[in-house]
């Protein structure tokens, strides 16, 4: 298991690779001190999960994780002493799977790094084994994540992806908002309130071609959650 840390300070450095190094031997830990040396180093080492501190010298944790969502679904964990809420729901807006402020236990990052790794190990794995979705003109590969509407390929967020993962895994069948929230932003589910979610849906059923004033593919229950309607 590789984890990735683009992480400035020496001293946090240290702390966290000593803390893998003593409770979880089997795993390598990669460092990064910028933005840029982090995002290269996503391409060529290929981590497991990376943990990313939001103030770089040269960029923006943000600006990272922005680039890094542009060609990988790298778990990120971000790690930062901005603890305001509005930091918190962009990281998870991007994309970022949690999000834990300084100062902070090392062994509660630990715990919430495997946790991560078994959530969405699982979900990788239901991903593969799940066929591939045809639905009117909409056709759904899941094991590559490709998707295609009326023989066009349509650019999903990975946020999308999952968003649509989870409703179509189960079609014709309500999925609740908080099955929804917890499958897709699992221990970040906390900061993500139902607008998000349905800035998400919106997205997806924009691109999907279905109608925003009356969608007939992702219909919504109020006030209980959303269905992934088959069509013929």
């Amino acid at each position: 298991m590789k984890v990735l840390l683009i992480e400035d300070s020496a001293e946090i450095t240290r702390g966290i690779s000593l803390t893998f190094k003593l409770r979880w031997p089997d795993a390598v830990v990669v460092t990064a001190d910028t933005g840029g040396k982090g995002i290269k180093a996503v391409e060529e080492e290929s981590p497991d999960i990376v943990i990313l501190d939001i103030n770089l010298p040269d960029m923006s944790g943000f600006e990272v994780l922005e680039k890094v969502r542009l060609f990988s679904d790298v778990p990120v964990i971000i790690l930062t002493v901005r603890d305001t809420e509005v930091d918190q729901l962009r990281g998870l807006e991007m994309g970022a799977d949690d999000y834990i402020t300084k100062p902070f236990s090392p062994a509660n990052l630990l715990t919430r790094v495997k946790a991560i790794l078994r959530r969405t190990g699982l979900r990788q794995l239901e991903e593969e084994k799940l066929p591939s979705l045809v639905s009117g003109n909409i056709v759904v590969d899941f094991a590559t994540r490709e998707v295609t509407v009326a023989g066009e390929r349509m650019h999903l967020t990975p946020t999308e992806m999952k968003v649509l993962w989870c409703l179509a895994r189960t079609p014709d069948r309500v999925v609740t908002l908080e099955t929804i929230r917890r499958q897709v932003w699992g221990a970040g589910a906390r900061y993500v309130d139902n607008s998000v979610l349905k800035r998400y849906v919106y997205q997806l059923r924009t691109k999907l071609g279905d109608s925003g004033e009356s969608p007939q593919i992702i219909t919504n229950e109020h006030g209980i959650g959303y269905r992934f309607n088959k069509m013929s």
